[in-house]
């Protein structure tokens, strides 16, 4: 019985899928490549079975062939470059750019990390500008739809504690006025729905954010438009709140950008 549990318990190992990995290891010891028979002895690979994988790793561009010697392709290097933060922001900045033209208005994309708002990338165009950070944004977030979804996101401790740091004031004569009015509209308000701000950050800018679950982390996406527009606002959001599910990968990563 002891025999039959570790048995059990013991991992399925694909043979070929190691076999390629020595492989690729064997190459990217040689800079300037290495001849088959080489990878093979390295790989500790049998000659005929090592000719078979250098032939699908080269088909499938993990490895390239030049005078009879193989070095690394460029699929390695898509792969090794796939997880760097520079790929990561430049995905996300692709995905902002896209609903900005699809919809027409700035998008925004915030998280909360480390008990702070973070404006982590804005997308806008001259045509369709974004609201300028004329007040801290993290000392504003009660004023502001990216905030007030960030706060609405967080638990009562974690959102007293940031209220504590960073009061409720005055931005312009339509922010709330207090606290306890604050936290009062956050309780009362759906946590999926989007967040609805008028004029309360900049006169004549209504904004909404829509929450964005990323693991445990708060995230969130926001759309601004003047105050005129105020009609395209909640089409607008709901196009964006409908589309957003396939760019959750990418935006997931971006709280540790």
């Amino acid at each position: 019985m002891a025999g039959e549990t570790k048995a059990a318990s013991a991992p399925t190992l694909i043979g070929s899928v190691q076999r390629a990995l020595r492989l690729l290891e064997a190459a990217g010891a040689h800079p300037d490549g290495a001849p088959a028979k080489l990878l093979a002895r390295e790989a500790e690979i049998p000659l005929p079975t090592a000719y078979h994988l250098l032939r699908t790793l080269t088909h499938d561009g993990y490895l390239r062939r030049h005078s009879g010697l193989y070095v690394l392709g460029e699929a390695v290097d898509r792969l090794v470059a796939g997880g760097s933060p520079e790929n990561r922001r430049s995905t996300l900045e692709e995905s902002l750019a896209h609903w900005r033209d699809a919809i027409g208005v700035p998008v925004y994309f915030a998280v909360y990390l480390e008990g702070e708002i973070d404006l982590v990338a804005v997308s806008d165009t001259p045509y369709a500008p974004a609201v300028p950070e004329w007040a801290d944004f993290r000392e504003t977030a009660h004023a502001h739809a990216l905030g007030q979804c960030l706060l609405g996101q967080l638990d009562e401790p974690a959102r007293r504690d940031h209220l504590s740091r960073h009061p409720v004031q005055p931005v312009t004569p339509y922010t709330v006025r207090d606290q306890r009015t604050l936290l009062d509209r956050l309780a009362a308000h759906g946590r999926t729905q989007p967040v609805v701000e008028r004029q309360e950050y900049a006169i004549g800018t209504v904004c909404a954010a829509i929450p964005i679950t990323v693991g445990s982390g708060a995230a969130t996406m926001a759309i601004s438009l003047p105050a005129h527009q105020e009609a395209r606002l909640l089409p607008a959001v709901e196009q964006l709140r409908t589309g957003i599910g396939g760019l959750l990968g990418s935006l997931a990563f971006s709280i540790s950008i």
